[in-house]
């Protein structure tokens, strides 16, 4: 089996951001090659707790170290982290991060060539700086409520953490240009990303940012969720007019003049709307693949991810690994026909790096001692 692309080997990230975003960003540098070590406080990630299904997956491929970084001990150890590293990110709200001693101009002292990146809700200037929110907050002021999903359905919220997860790939993908600006410069680069910056740019890009948009102008009545005789969901994919002309050759109810064109099925979206659920209903969802199928018309089921995973697409392509028992999806690019990613460690228990970690900075083991009964540091 070929080895996998991983581009970023070599380069170090210290991850000092909790939850989603900073942990999403970081998993992407990790699963590309990078050695990434997770900073968490004494008691973890809050995420452990929260969101255990998203923190073992943001977390693979991480060691783990709990530091206060309160304890004016600490700093040492920070500071060692730093030294050699070539990412850091932070996710605390503006102004914290300076008490903490892991701001950008502390850091850059230690390290001119460091990419720092710290994550906030709405960044580290402007009025609603130090103002609270989640993702779902951030999606709403950022426009992503205003406009329904379903043709027939009113706007409703994602499963996703759009803002958070959108805003984590954005943080890897100003990590990467700042890397690169850096070896041009040879100078390290201070970011600030907006999670609700991330989910304006997103919500902006596909509504536009006109007074008047059609609500209605990103849907289409045959794109859409349908519910099948049998109980389960499935998905049509139909947006032009073979893939339509296709489909009512087997649904011939539907073959109608007023739906010919794109254009007539949106002028009559709400009665082909209706129609469509209906006709659905008269199918299992194994008929409606099985003819769909035969007749190239775009469908697939409501899947959960663990379903997806066992698709034989997904299992051909290498598109899931299991390390430790457990399963994690892999990040989903190839190069020159090498998978693009490569998981080489599990989840990390909170703190279960520290010792090794300690080490590697030069720690004896007197001093990892007293870091330990200062309360700097917790071992496992």
């Amino acid at each position: 089996m070929a080895q996998p692309w991983q581009p970023l080997a070599g380069l170090k990230a210290v991850d000092f951001a909790m939850f989603i975003p900073g942990p999403f960003a970081s998993a992407i540098l990790a699963d590309l090659g990078a050695e990434v070590v997770k900073v968490e406080p004494p008691t973890g990630d809050p995420a452990r707790s929260y969101l255990p299904p998203q923190f073992r997956t943001e977390n693979r491929n991480k060691r783990s170290i709990a530091i206060n970084l309160k304890a004016q001990e600490s700093r040492a150890i920070v500071e060692r982290l730093v030294r050699d590293a070539d990412f850091v990110l932070e996710g605390f709200r503006p102004g914290v991060a300076k008490r903490l001693g892991i701001d950008y101009e502390t850091l850059a002292k230690v390290n001119g060539r460091l990419i720092h990146c710290s994550i906030s809700g709405y960044g580290q200037t402007g009025p609603w700086r130090e103002r609270p929110g989640h993702d779902l907050n951030y999606v709403a002021a950022a426009g992503g409520l205003a406009f329904p999903g379903q043709w027939l359905k009113a706007p409703a919220r994602s499963s996703l953490a759009i803002a958070d997860m959108g805003g984590g790939a954005f943080t890897a993908t100003a990590l990467l240009a700042a890397l690169a600006e850096r070896n041009r410069t040879g100078r390290g680069v201070q970011l600030d990303l907006s999670l609700f910056e991330a989910a304006f740019f997103l919500f902006a890009m596909r509504h536009g940012l006109a007074h008047d948009v059609d609500p209605r102008a990103h849907l289409f009545p045959v794109n859409d969720v349908f519910e099948t005789k049998d109980g389960k969901r499935l998905t049509l994919g139909i947006l032009e007019d073979h893939f339509w002309n296709n489909f009512v050759a087997f649904v011939p109810e539907l073959k109608h003049e007023d739906f010919a064109t794109d254009a007539g099925r949106r002028a009559n979206g709400d009665r082909l709307s209706g129609l469509l659920e209906k006709v659905m209903r008269t199918r299992s969802a194994e008929e409606w693949v099985r003819l769909c199928e035969e007749h190239d018309v775009p469908l697939d089921l409501c899947l959960t991810p663990a379903q997806s995973a066992e698709l034989e697409q997904n299992v051909r392509r290498g598109n899931a690994t299991v390390v430790r028992g457990e399963k994690f999806a892999t990040f989903p690019a190839f190069a020159d026909g090498r998978r693009g990613s490569a998981i080489r460690r599990g989840v990390p228990a909170l703190g279960e790096h520290g010792r090794e970690i300690l080490v590697e900075l030069g720690f004896d083991d007197g001093e990892i001692a007293d870091l330990a009964r200062a309360g700097s540091v917790k071992l496992p």
